[in-house]
């Protein structure tokens, strides 16, 4: 049963939030339980008791499956045809949305494929941030501009970038308000940020509850709805042009495969964490045939459905500084 907390609510103030959910980090077996939420006033929902900045780079470097990349297997983000790429909700990815031969800071870039193809295929020039330090090694390799640590806008100069990118990143970020800040600080007058991040008010987390893939506790701390980015961009310089869904089709079959892989608390995920567990023979099986419907083409229409009606998993936001 939903209860009040008197936690206030990081985008309006409001003190009316309601407990939603006790979350547990189902993928890698981070140890704790986390409170997720929402706020009545804005619909902004958020993680309690996250790790904050002094233990972010610890998290995501232990935890996060970067550790085993092998350098040699790193590729550039590509976009696929046109029709493949509405078929798999392809324009959910950030990168795809910067116009050409601009300016361009990827905040949470990872080893940086994002930033190879905005380098090669738009004639970008991209700059990238990210918390892991297991990205070095790539950054090294390939050259690209990479700062190791958290988004702090002190490290570039103000209005340096048309276009700031944040691909499944801005709910990893613990500090909402602080980091819209930054964001108008490092954009030009008329530059856009453009944010790809999980709806959880869409059908997945109504059909699935607590064990909805995205939660991705403690990593996913903040939940952002209409309401919660407009207040957001009028308090910080920016105006909300853009707010759809646009979703991976490949997320319906991961929904499924969280849900055969659901580890006991503390335990990592057979699916989300492979080279820590080894899944039984009848989870394999199970696995085989839920990847198969990607042929039938059902994850691909679910997808499209939703997104046609805003429920998709995924909201695509652009928002320009005024």
């Amino acid at each position: 049963m939903n209860s009040r907390n008197i936690k206030r609510c990081p985008v309006c103030c409001s003190s009316d939030c309601i407990k939603k959910h006790q979350l547990c980090d189902d993928r890698y077996g981070y140890e704790g339980l986390f409170n997720l939420l929402k706020c009545s006033s804005c619909g902004h929902q958020y993680l309690e008791g996250a790790p904050q900045e002094q233990s972010l780079g610890d998290l995501y470097t232990e935890y996060y499956p970067r550790k085993s990349f092998n350098p040699d297997n790193f590729k550039p983000y590509k976009e696929g045809g046109s029709l493949y790429n509405w078929l798999v909700g392809g324009r959910s990815s950030a990168c795809q949305s910067v116009r050409p031969k601009t300016r361009v800071l990827d905040i949470g870039c990872g080893y940086g494929e994002t930033l190879a193809y905005l380098e090669k295929n738009k004639q970008c020039d991209a700059y990238g941030v990210d918390a892991d330090r297991n990205v070095e090694v790539i950054s090294k390799i390939h050259g690209f501009k990479i700062h190791v640590g958290i988004f702090d806008s002190s490290v570039y100069e103000p209005a340096f970038f048309d276009a700031v990118t944040m691909n499944q990143v801005i709910e990893h970020m613990p500090h909402i308000q602080q980091t819209f800040s930054m964001i108008a600080h490092v954009l030009k007058p008329g530059g856009v940020c453009i944010l790809s991040t999980p709806n959880a008010n869409g059908w997945g987390s109504k059909l699935f509850g607590r064990t909805w893939l995205n939660w991705h506790a403690p990593y996913h701390q903040h939940f952002l709805s209409k309401s919660s980015v407009n207040r957001l961009c009028e308090e910080h310089g920016l105006s909300l042009e853009s707010f759809q869904t646009v979703t991976r089709s490949e997320w319906v079959m991961y929904q499924i495969l969280h849900l055969i892989h659901y580890p006991i608390q503390g335990q990592p995920s057979a699916f989300w964490a492979p080279y820590n567990v080894t899944p039984s023979g009848v989870k394999k099986l199970l696995q085989k045939l839920v990847v198969g419907t990607w042929f039938l083409l059902l994850p691909q229409i679910i997808t499209r459905f939703f997104d046609s009606i805003g429920l998709g998993d995924n909201y695509l936001i652009i928002i320009k500084k005024i």
